[in-house]
Parts: structure tokens; C-alpha cells; sequence
């Protein structure tokens, strides 16, 4: 068997003769002997590569795939249908090692799907402009509220209790350092309490995040929280969203919102157990030359062709990162492109037709679940692909009955919100049969 490290015995000896010792005890004379570790570490004996490869196919066993039960699981990760041409051309070598496209004279492949990924996104959520894009929403979530602290000179960002709680931690995380108070808005009716909020914003808030569809499914009252916004000077609206629902629903630019955010792992990424994820950014023009991350501009070369090349950020979180506003300075590259294909491929009609059977699916199986004894509506308002119900039972013994008939379950709302009671957050999209859905139904009723 071979060892890790190639090292020969001779290899050893040469290179401690070249700095002068006579063994490799001599490289730890600086460490004082009772620091120093005798007896070895508590582990396995070393293993041959075909035996680790063999370990390791058997803890991946372990995990249960979308591939072999039906998922309802949502939270801004879904189950959704990748066309078969998005892993044929991610798997193209000039893409599958894409990297940062500082040097645009050997990089126009990566720069041009970066373009057409801004553009589409710009289409998408009706905005001026978009980067080319962050690691994930939570990502996106903070940053806007970091930027939007940052223009408008305010140190107060509210978020809505209704947004991904995932979300709200990142934000948390980030704006503690950056001395952000981040006041939380309640929730009224599984959405955010516009009469609180109300009494919330005044001349010391940044900005605003809600989310629509929000986190437990619902449609939010954005051009309210807009308006509400907008009254005071310099103070802004920051809507995370669904991108897939956009293709049914009024745009985030339409309503007149400063920056969007979204998750686009459902523009053709797999759920690959939770990430790299794609965090969609994308802004009016007044914040051009303060968002974080790249962005891509047309141009012309020296020959008068189309080309083109990183422009308009700010560079300081390139190089001078002593100065820089945003930790930032990359990108979700090869998601991008994923992403950029999936939407090129879908067309305006394709992702129409997935929001639409994921409405239709969602809407039947809510209707289905509501004819049950043991399970209630939290509201009535409106809602996409995802909704979540109330339950006599908690939903981990649910969820373990629909395991156990071969079904991933929807989420345990108590986990994040224990004032709720039970329930559960179920997530439907285009994949789902109805007879998985039925299936679903009636193992639930049996739970009860």
C-alpha cells in the first residue's frame, strides 16, 4: 500500500540535509516536550484508496435521494425538473473550469454567459440592472441590506419575521460586525404586520426586506411596503422572491422595488444536500457603482467586434480590500451558467408552464389536506407552489409516517417558529404526480 504523502525516506534525508538537521525530531525543538503529542492520535489505520472509495460509497448510501422518493421539501430549495442540455455544456471544458475573468482577451466565453445571465435576470425580475450573482439568497439578503445601510448613511434595517429565518441569521451574522441594528418586524396572518411595521419605519431606517412568496408560501403586500418606503427620504425596499414565480407574477420592478434578491438554485440546479446555491441580485440604477460582486459590460474591441468585460464595480473589492464595502469580489460561475442555460432553454413560455403546474399541483393538494380532520389553514391569503398547514399532530411523526411509505415530507414549522403550533411547510413543484400527492394525503390522514 501506498502512502498519502510520496515522500521517500530519501526524499527525507535530502531535504533535512539541505537545512541542516539531522532528523525530522530536530524541526520541533522550538515546541517544549510536554506540549508535544507521544502516543499518536485516536484513529483508523490508514486505507487504500480502493478501500476509502469503498467507505465512502457506503456513507453516501446512507442518504436518501429526490431520485428515489418523492420530495415536498421547499425553504427555498426545490425539487425541480433540469433539462438534460445544462450538464452537457457545464461539462464542456472551456465552462468546467471557469474561473475569474479578470483578463477579458482569454476569457470572452465566461464574460458573454455572464452578460446573458444579467440580461435575462434584468428581464426576469424587471429591474435596471444585476450582478453576476452571489453565493446564495442569504447572501444576496445581507448584502442588499449592507448596501443599502452604506447609500443611504443609516445604521437601522428592519426584516420581516415572515423571510426565510436562515436568511435573517446570515443578516444578523454580517450586520452585528458593521454595527446594523436589524429590527425584526412581526407577522400577522403568516405575513408581515403592516400596521407594526408601520410604527417601525422612521428617518433611521436604511432599508426594508419582506419576502413574496415568503418563506411559509404566502404572497406579500409589497406596493404597501414600497409606498411605505419611499415616504421617507432615502430609505429603501428590499424584496427577496421566488424566481420561478416571477413567470406568473407581477415583477419586483413593477412594483417599484430598490433591490431584489432570490435563490436560483430553481433555474436548474440540483439540491446536491444543500448547496453551492445562486444568489440573485439585481437593483435599480441608482445603486450601479455600489453593488457588490461583478458585472459584466458590453464593449468593442480593437477591431470594432462585439465583446466583453468586468466594468462599472467597485474595484477596491477586487484589490484594495483594506477599503472595499462588500466582502464579495466573485461569483457563482458554473451555477451561473447553469442557470443562464436553463433559462435561455425554458424560454419565457417553458418557466411559465412550471410556475403554472406548480400553482395547479400546490392549490389541489392544499384543497386535498384541508378535507382532512386533522389539519387546518393558517390563512387564506394567496400562495405559489408552497403552503403550510396546521396539524393536530407534530409534523416529525408525519414526516416519519410519509418516510416510512417512501415520501420526503414538507418542513417542521415548530424548528423555526414554535409559536405557531404544529405544522408544516409543503412545497410542490412541476415533478410532483398526483398520485405521488394522493399518496401524500392519505398517509397523512392515517397519521391522525
Amino acid at each position: 500500500m501506498y502512502p498519502y504523502i510520496p515522500n521517500t525516506e530519501e526524499d527525507k534525508k535530502e531535504m533535512l540535509e539541505v537545512v541542516g538537521l539531522q532528523s525530522e525530531e530536530q524541526l520541533f525543538d522550538v515546541i517544549p516536550e510536554n506540549l508535544r503529542l507521544r502516543d499518536g492520535l485516536d484513529l483508523p489505520d490508514a486505507k487504500s484508496e480502493l478501500e476509502v472509495s469503498a467507505h465512502l460509497q457506503n456513507l453516501a448510501d446512507k442518504n436518501v435521494t429526490v431520485n428515489q422518493m418523492p420530495c415536498f421539501l421547499g425553504g427555498g430549495a426545490y425539487d425541480r425538473y433540469i433539462p438534460s442540455i445544462i450538464g452537457h455544456i457545464l461539462g464542456r471544458q472551456e465552462f468546467y473550469t471557469s474561473y475569474t475573468p479578470y483578463q477579458p482577451e482569454v476569457s470572452q466565453g465566461t464574460t458573454q454567459y455572464i452578460f446573458e445571465y444579467q440580461s435575462l435576470i434584468s428581464r426576469l425580475t424587471g429591474m435596471e440592472i444585476s450582478n453576476a450573482s452571489l453565493y446564495d439568497c442569504g447572501t444576496a439578503v445581507m448584502e442588499a441590506s449592507i448596501m443599502t445601510s452604506n447609500v443611504a448613511k443609516k445604521k437601522k434595517v428592519i426584516v420581516s419575521e415572515s423571510v426565510d429565518p436562515q436568511y435573517r441569521e446570515v443578516l444578523d451574522t454580517y450586520a452585528h460586525m458593521r454595527g446594523i441594528e436589524v429590527v425584526v418586524a412581526p407577522m400577522k396572518d403568516m405575513a408581515t404586520d403592516f400596521d407594526a411595521l408601520k410604527e417601525l419605519v422612521d428617518d433611521k431606517t436604511a432599508s426594508v426586506v419582506v419576502q413574496s412568496p415568503n418563506y411559509y408560501g404566502y404572497y406579500e403586500e409589497v406596493e404597501k411596503v414600497v409606498e411605505l418606503t419611499h415616504s421617507f427620504k432615502k430609505c429603501y425596499t428590499i424584496m427577496a422572491t421566488d424566481p420561478i414565480s416571477l413567470a406568473i407574477s407581477k415583477k419586483p420592478g413593477d412594483y417599484g422595488v430598490d433591490v431584489c434578491v432570490a435563490e436560483g438554485q430553481s433555474l436548474g440546479l440540483p439540491l446536491a444536500f444543500g448547496g453551492p446555491y445562486l444568489g440573485i441580485f439585481a437593483c435599480t440604477k441608482d445603486f450601479l457603482r455600489k453593488m457588490p460582486g461583478r458585472i459584466v459590460g458590453q464593449t468593442e474591441d480593437l477591431d470594432g467586434k462585439r465583446s466583453w468585460v468586468l466594468t462599472l464595480s467597485a474595484r477596491e473589492q477586487h484589490i484594495r480590500r483594506d477599503k472595499a464595502t462588500s466582502n464579495i469580489c466573485s461569483n457563482q460561475g458554473v451555477n451561473t451558467l447553469a442557470t443562464a442555460v436553463y433559462m435561455a432553454t425554458m424560454g419565457k413560455q417553458g418557466m411559465k408552464e412550471v410556475a403554472l403546474q406548480s400553482t395547479a399541483k400546490a392549490h389541489y393538494m392544499y384543497d386535498e389536506l384541508l378535507k382532512l380532520d386533522g389539519v387546518e389553514a393558517f390563512t387564506d391569503r394567496p400562495f405559489f407552489d408552497e403552503f403550510t398547514i396546521k396539524t393536530s399532530v407534530d409534523a416529525q411523526t408525519i414526516n416519519d409516517r410519509l418516510y416510512e411509505n417512501g415520501i420526503i415530507g414538507g418542513i417542521n414549522i415548530e424548528k423555526f417558529n414554535n409559536e405557531l403550533g404544529h405544522g408544516m411547510i409543503i412545497a410542490v413543484t412541476e415533478k410532483r404526480k398526483k398520485s405521488e400527492i394522493d399518496k401524500f394525503v392519505e398517509v397523512v390522514k392515517e397519521a391522525f
